[in-house]
């Protein structure tokens, strides 16, 4: 494990691997480093991947605050990218905002992915992730998850139909099959990772009108998602790709918004990768195609 220190004084760990120009990976919720391995190990037959913690997770524990904002990601990337020299960034979910953000604010970036972030034209319910937060605090996780699907309209749609009783039900019993089994001791746990959402609705909610102020990012943008994704995501994608200057869009064929992940985690890491690999290693100023 390496690790950079933010402006604020947290620690962001960070694994590393391959050789070549820097790609940094900036997570979403519900996931940590451990999720983008087999993404890491397909791009990192070309290039230096970065895959850090956001802080709150994993290697880089930090305590949250209410009053967290975008800019303290921003400055977590920034520090990662001055002390790798990186230039290539990719963000899935709310790490999207995050690098989108991070693209308008930070010269060095030259070129940025962004897989499926959540943009909402009216925002999220504050009341609901009041619910969420209070439910995370008092240690109701089966509540909490419950409620983060309902925010971010992710899961089967057979399962998000069920009245909210079963479905918190089914969702404790998930729970408890998850922490006996062993096959998921190289994940964080679901508890730790409902915590660390706090973050993630923080960010999302104060974001979701930004769209409009992206016009003017130099950087070139892929964006990317999947056709079993839910509509509101298709739509921002859609938004991004007429507001951004330079941007590319590649849609999936049976894909949804795991498909960054690992393979035992929904994802199809091996298609992703390609995209990635063509656009990151596409000649400065060259027209993208796939």
């Amino acid at each position: 494990m390496n690790s950079v220190t933010s402006m604020d004084g947290t620690r962001v760990g960070f694994a590393q691997l391959g050789d070549g120009p820097g790609v940094v990976l900036v997570q979403g919720a519900m996931g940590t480093a451990a999720n983008y391995l087999e993404l890491s190990r397909f791009l990192s037959r070309s290039f230096t991947v970065y895959v850090p913690d956001r802080r709150g997770r994993g290697m880089s524990p930090r305590e949250y605050s209410p009053d967290h904002s975008i800019q303290r990601d921003v400055e977590d990337l920034h520090c990662l990218l001055s002390h790798t020299g990186a230039q290539f960034v990719f963000g899935l979910s709310s790490g999207a905002v995050i690098a989108l953000e991070a693209s308008r604010t930070l010269s060095q970036i030259r070129k940025v992915a962004l897989y499926e972030p959540p943009f909402q034209p009216n925002g999220m319910p504050k009341e609901m992730i009041a619910r969420f937060n209070l439910e995370v605090s008092e240690g109701r996780p089966s509540a909490a998850l419950v409620t983060a699907m309902t925010l971010v309209r992710l899961g089967p749609p057979w399962l998000r139909a069920l009245p909210r009783p079963l479905l918190q039900l089914f969702v404790a019993r998930s729970l408890v099959k998850e922490s006996r089994n062993q096959d998921m001791e190289r994940y964080a746990p679901l508890r730790e990772l409902l915590a660390a959402m706090r973050y993630d609705f923080n960010i999302v909610a104060a974001m979701a009108d930004s769209i409009g102020a992206f016009r003017h990012v130099e950087a070139q943008v892929l964006l990317l998602g999947g056709s079993r994704s839910p509509r509101y995501l298709k739509e921002a994608l859609a938004s991004l790709e007429h507001v951004l200057p330079q941007a590319h869009r590649i849609a999936f064929e049976g894909l949804d918004h795991s498909a960054p992940w690992n393979r035992d985690r929904g994802g199809d890491p091996q298609r992703i990768a390609g995209a990635l690999l063509e656009f990151f290693g596409a000649q400065q100023g060259a027209p993208f195609n796939q």
